[in-house]
This record gives C-alpha cells, structure tokens and sequence, in this order.
C-alpha cells in the first residue's frame, strides 16, 4: 500500500493509472494519417484512431480473460 495525500492505494492501482495516462499520452502524440489494409481494402485513418481502437480491444480482451479466470 501506499500513501497519497491520506489515502490508502495498492500499487496495482497506480500502476494501471500510470499506464493508463501513457497509454492516452501515445495516442494523442501520433496525429497523421496511415493506410491499413483490412484484407482487401485499403482505408486511411488517423493514427489516433487506430491505436485507440487497439487500446480498447487489448483491453476488452484482458477483462474478459480476467473474467473467465476468476469464475473457474
């Protein structure tokens, strides 16, 4: 545990905050636009929208798997 301004927190949780505010801190500095190919086509998106997009299904992902552990 550790203490910030009276308040008790585990470092898990300020390690997924610090992660967290990276994570945004990456998306928000990489603007410009890239062409992805999606098997056949080719789509040009910006680069932010991209790795958002990746962000939260890395996430959706990992929630899910943390899940399914915890019922087993």
């Amino acid at each position: 545990m550790v203490t910030v301004r009276g308040k008790d927190y585990r470092l898990r949780t300020l390690a997924l905050a610090l992660l967290g505010v990276l994570a945004v801190w990456f998306v928000v500095a990489n603007t410009e636009s890239v062409e992805i190919r999606l098997w056949i086509p080719t789509v040009s998106l910006p680069l932010w929208l991209v790795l958002a997009v990746t962000l939260l299904v890395g996430i959706t992902i990992g929630l899910l798997i943390a899940r399914r552990r915890t019922k087993a």
